[in-house]
């Protein structure tokens, strides 16, 4: 009989602790999740390339939604658990769930140390913890002001470094002499804060916050020393507190964290925990390999393996924050009984201490370079005797012999049981074995089957050098990466077959260039859809389920599940007859929330998914059309008033970037696409940060393009100079059009410029004109299919299915 597994918390550790469970005991539990947060189990540790501006939310993502689907887990987003009742073995969600048990794992996590001064609770105080303090961050982050991050450990400095990326002026407040001083020495932590520094991050340390302060909102941070730090955005990243309270309320025994066995067994023996939430043996854990084992052991558990158990073993500790390299292991603190081996080369900023005990290691401190942290993890995990080699070891696997040995050979050296990765505890063993046996040949490939490199990434070269030495020469990293899963061929093959064999619907395309799947995924036919709608612009019928949902619905969700809706402004130019329409739509439909945006429109937020058409009619009515704000197109041409109003004005940019937005709204694109006109150098429309920009100048119009503004920052390059208007809009649109043809779908333009190379792009959209009227002239006739407008076609009835609940069903249906 199938037994209820239901977890509390969605996070690393239950998403992994699932997929053990699966392959272990298919079929065993119906599994029911509760996750505070509004959306799917993601890698926490990538939080700081994504806030950086490295990675995307989509990348980070572990467990889409069709997993769960797949797996016939019940996953509840955005309820967080607010009752346990032991007795009755149910679960209680804020929003009026209640679920039956047999089996319950606490997965709650942590929550951020808050420090108790004045000014903590004012606006502009955030914690680093998850995606939505990612978020917040990022928008203070648009300000390009002043930032501070108080607290100098792992968390501080990789909020400080993606702040930093993201334009702001940061400094580092830290209560200790040292920065990281629980993971480093202080020559370490010497060298960090020098690199840190170098960064153009300011770093204060033996800094003790006395208070934050400010009016409504954060100014500065008043320090013991009487000095403020001027700051418009406080980031408290001073350490955690296991999440217990709710273990704690429901009766079960808690000291630091929610107290386990080594089996992850709490004092009620049908309820496990596991994660930032659990204590054993006394000891709480914030890194993930630890989790990670906790996790297998709970899945083993929960399968009916009574052998399961948890050892403690010490975790390297990484900074992720790119160019700092920093390895830290064990235990490092001197001591009468300790010996140190110490190598300083300061001209390469190389730092490498290794701290011995009775001839083992004990503690290893690497900075600058860290290639031998594997293999100083496994001496040490081995308590291997390192007499015989003492003389040579500080210099690294490669060199015991006295010579250097090639690098291959030294991974070779490496016993099958050396871990490899750490975050998901991965041998080399399980690599190669992995490679041979499933015949794996991408990195990809690896991460999918082993998991190894697949969290925080530092253990990829070491992973590639296994691949090299498994497959030899067959083994090319540069090799063309497929779409997805479903087929071999990547994007820029499936672009030319679709136009090389004349393919012209989806499953033409999967049956000729035999797809593996019978339908595709998520991934490539929005993909597969964009390509024929580029292609044939008067043939192919673009599929409406091949498109995300706001694309579908031509609107953008919020988390609530509401929609926002976007009129387009042409160049940001409106007038009292349109703003009283909009006032009158907010008015009639009780609209919460309208704003002003940063690409001259008038966002409506919190419109029911119904009231769409209904909006759409009315707001079409006064000659609105959709801004396509939702869409991977043309969404806004930013213009400054120019020559019309403007003292410094050189030319019309107001006439021209409505002149632009009228040519080319309604076009489909691989990735949305903004741009600016300014009227003079000053570039008041900020066009030199836009996909394509405009600085009108006086003896022409100079075209800007691949710049980008979003989770990257960029400056636009130049892609030259032309006399006339009618130039510069035959210029843009032959740019789009090579753009619309070769990118591959979500490729941006400043991505696409970066593979394709500035100079073949402006050699065939500016130098040659033959190519470039080529370019206009395709654009000019998919215009004729594209250039309708989606919302006056659903407002007359098109697609009312979306716009129309199937059926209202409340709890208790749902439950019977």
């Amino acid at each position: 009989m199938t037994e209820k597994l239901v977890i509390i918390g969605n996070g690393m550790a239950p998403g992994r602790m699932l997929e053990h469970l699966f392959e272990q005991a298919p079929g065993r539990y119906a599994v029911t999740i509760f996750n505070a947060e509004p959306r799917v189990n993601y890698d926490r540790i990538m939080l700081s390339p994504v806030l950086s501006g490295e990675k995307s939310y989509e990348e980070i993502v572990i467990h889409g939604d069709r997993w769960y689907v797949d797996n016939a887990v019940t996953l509840y987003k955005g309820h967080r658990i607010i009752a346990i009742d032991p007795v009755a073995k149910t679960v209680t969600s804020d929003h009026g769930v209640t679920e039956g048990y047999d089996r319950l794992v606490i997965a709650t996590g942590s929550v951020p140390f808050i420090i108790p001064v004045p000014g903590n609770d004012l606006p502009g105080v955030l914690t680093y913890r998850d995606l939505d303090d990612v978020h917040a961050m990022l928008l203070a982050a648009q300000s390009r002001a002043k930032a501070v991050v108080i607290g100098g450990g792992l968390l501080g400095l990789e909020a400080a470094a993606g702040l930093n990326a993201r334009g702001m002026d940061v400094t580092v407040l830290h209560v200790m002499p040292t920065l990281m001083e629980r993971q480093l020495d202080p020559a370490a932590g010497y060298l960090l804060q020098k690199a840190v520094e170098e960064r153009g991050i300011k770093v204060i340390t033996k800094a003790n916050t006395q208070a934050i302060i400010g009016d409504r909102r954060v100014e500065g941070v008043a320090l013991a020393d009487g000095s403020v730090v001027p700051a418009s955005l406080v980031v408290m990243a001073v350490g955690i507190r296991p999440n217990a309270a709710l273990a704690r309320d429901a009766g079960l025994a808690v000291n630091r964290g929610i107290v386990v066995d080594d089996a992850m067994r709490t004092s009620d023996p049908d309820i496990l925990a596991i994660g930032e939430c659990a204590e054993v043996g006394g000891q709480v854990y914030g890194l993930v390999a630890p989790l990670y084992e906790m996790a297998r052991v709970a899945a083993s558990r929960l399968a009916g393996d009574d052998t399961a158990a948890f050892v403690h073993a010490d975790t390297p500790t990484k900074l992720k924050v790119t160019g700092i390299d920093l390895f830290s292991l064990g235990d490092f603190a001197d001591g009468d009984d300790r010996q140190e081996i110490v190598l300083r080369d300061a001209s390469a900023g190389v730092y490498k201490r290794l701290v011995l005990k009775d001839n083992r290691i004990i503690g290893t401190v690497l900075y600058g370079e860290t290639a031998d942290g594997a293999w100083f993890n496994d001496l040490k995990k081995k308590q291997t005797d390192i007499s015989e080699m003492r003389d040579t070891l500080i210099f690294g696997q490669a060199y015991q012999g006295g010579a250097p040995l090639d690098p291959m050979a030294a991974v070779a050296a490496l016993p099958d049981d050396a871990e490899i990765c750490g975050c998901n505890g991965v041998c080399k063993g399980k690599i190669t074995g992995a490679i041979a046996g499933k015949g794996l040949t991408s990195l990809d490939d690896v991460r999918a089957h082993t998991k190894a490199s697949a969290s925080c990434g530092s253990c990829t070269g070491l992973v590639e050098q296994l691949m090299v030495l498994t497959l030899g020469d067959s083994y090319n990293p540069a090799a063309v990466q497929p779409m997805c899963s479903c087929t071999s061929l990547g994007h820029d093959d499936v672009r030319r077959l679709i136009k090389a064999k004349g393919l012209k619907t989806i499953p033409a395309v999967m049956q000729e260039l035999e797809w593996k799947t019978s339908c595709g995924c998520a991934k490539c036919r929005p993909a597969l859809n964009y390509y024929l709608v580029c292609d044939w612009p008067d043939e192919y019928a673009d599929d409406y389920q091949s498109r995300f949902v706001n694309e579908r619905v031509h609107a953008n969700i919020q988390k609530d599940g509401t929609y926002s809706v976007v009129p387009r402004m042409w160049g940001g130019m409106t007038s009292a007859r349109e703003l009283r329409a909009i006032a009158d739509v907010v008015d009639k439909f009780a609209i919460p929330a309208v704003k002003v945006t940063g690409g001259q429109r008038i966002d409506m937020l919190g419109i029911r998914k119904e009231d769409l058409p209904a909006v759409w009619a009315d707001l079409g009515s006064a000659g609105f059309v959709s801004g396509h704000a939702y869409a991977k197109g043309l969404r806004t041409v930013k213009t400054c008033v120019g020559s019309d109003w403007c003292r410094f004005g050189t030319q019309d940019s107001t006439g021209l970037g409505i002149r632009i937005e009228k040519f080319m709204w309604g076009s489909w694109t691989p990735a949305k696409v903004k741009m600016a006109v300014s009227g003079c150098p000053r570039n008041c429309a900020e066009a030199t940060c836009k996909d394509v920009g405009v600085i009108c100048v006086d003896s022409g119009f100079e075209i800007h393009f691949a710049g980008a503004a979003g989770l990257d920052i960029k400056g636009t390059e130049v892609l030259g100079l032309v006399r006339t208007e009618d130039e510069a809009l035959e210029v843009i649109v032959a740019l789009t059009q090579m753009y619309r043809e070769q990118a591959r779908y979500h490729e941006r333009i400043y991505k696409w410029a970066k593979r394709v190379g500035i100079a073949e792009i402006k050699r065939q959209t500016l130098d040659d004109r033959e190519r470039r009227r080529g370019y206009f002239d395709r654009f000019v006739f998919s215009q004729r299919f594209a250039q309708v407008d989606p919302w006056s076609e659903r407002a007359s009835g098109k697609d009312k299915h979306e716009f129309k609940p199937m059926a209202t069903v409340g709890y208790a249906a749902a439950a019977e």
